[in-house]
């Protein structure tokens, strides 16, 4: 797949059974911007993942070097778009890639290293959780060049809530990693250098879990996302029942490791050398 105007490549790992996909658009020169043809086989690629790997635990996406995650979509390209219908065309690429990353059925964790603007920062938006760099930025800067933001971002109310979605996208400004995460977009901002070891770390967390349990859990949250708050609470009455329809669920004392077990005693303790 390699392209001198760059390439999404894909790699697996394995973190104890589980397969962990490394997705990755390099594009440095243009701060990995998606083309056309790079928006297809980021879509393809998150696809093949899925499908050609049973025992996959989770999905991590990231961009090459150390500037940027996604730059957004092909600005260059955009320009050259001669009409209504082609505009629709190139957008609905964007919303595929988001699409594929909403519907796979196992977490997918953005690695932002450094910019997510635009498309980037709704593809960022659009993955389960992000761990990001301290360097990193995110903006929405489309009605700085003279189009609105449309597509996936329409989930950063739910992120973020609406009065900072308007903030961000009527005026095109750029937030740091730091702000994003005090603004609930990002999960984790690594210390400096330490990226790659807490991503690795919340991927070995992840595979740890139970595989079923996992995607029934994210099936059920994207759930709660389009229905009201009693039919969601009502779903995960149905969802935890199915849970048990597999070997994966033990219930008793012998399911809890021993780090649980650890965390429950130490909580006791504490509790009852406070009365003394």
């Amino acid at each position: 797949m390699a392209n001198n105007d760059g390439e999404i490549t894909l790699k697996t790992s394995k973190s104890g059974s589980r397969t962990v996909a490394t997705i990755t658009a390099s594009r440095v020169r243009k701060l990995n911007s998606l083309n056309t043809r790079l928006l297809e086989q980021l879509a393809a690629l998150i696809n093949d993942a899925i499908h050609q790997n049973e025992d996959l635990g989770c999905i991590v996406l990231t961009g090459s070097g150390d500037r940027a995650f996604i730059a957004g979509a092909d600005i260059n390209e955009m320009a050259k778009i001669g009409s209504p219908a082609k505009a629709r065309a190139f957008i609905s690429r964007v919303h595929a890639v988001c699409e594929a990353i909403r519907n796979c059925p196992v977490p997918v964790i953005a690695r932002v290293n450094g910019v997510a603007f635009g498309a980037g920062m709704e593809i960022a938006a659009c993955c389960d959780i992000i761990v990001a760099n301290p360097k990193a930025q995110f903006s929405m800067p489309e009605v700085r060049i003279g189009i609105p933001s449309v597509v996936e971002a329409a989930v950063l109310p739910g992120l973020i809530g609406w009065n900072r979605t308007r903030y961000l996208l009527l005026t095109g400004a750029t937030i740091t990693a730091r702000v994003a995460q005090e603004w609930g977009l990002v999960a984790e901002v690594a210390q400096e250098g330490q990226l790659d070891q807490k991503v690795a770390q919340l991927v070995n967390i992840i595979c740890e879990c139970g595989a079923k349990s996992v995607r029934i859990q994210k099936q059920l949250i994207k759930r709660w996302e389009q229905v009201s708050l009693d039919v969601a609470i009502k779903d995960g009455i149905q969802f935890f029942g199915s849970a048990f329809e597999t070997e994966e669920v033990k219930p008793g004392p012998a399911t809890l490791t021993s780090e649980p077990q650890v965390m429950m005693k130490h909580f006791f303790d504490k509790k009852s050398s406070s009365k003394l």
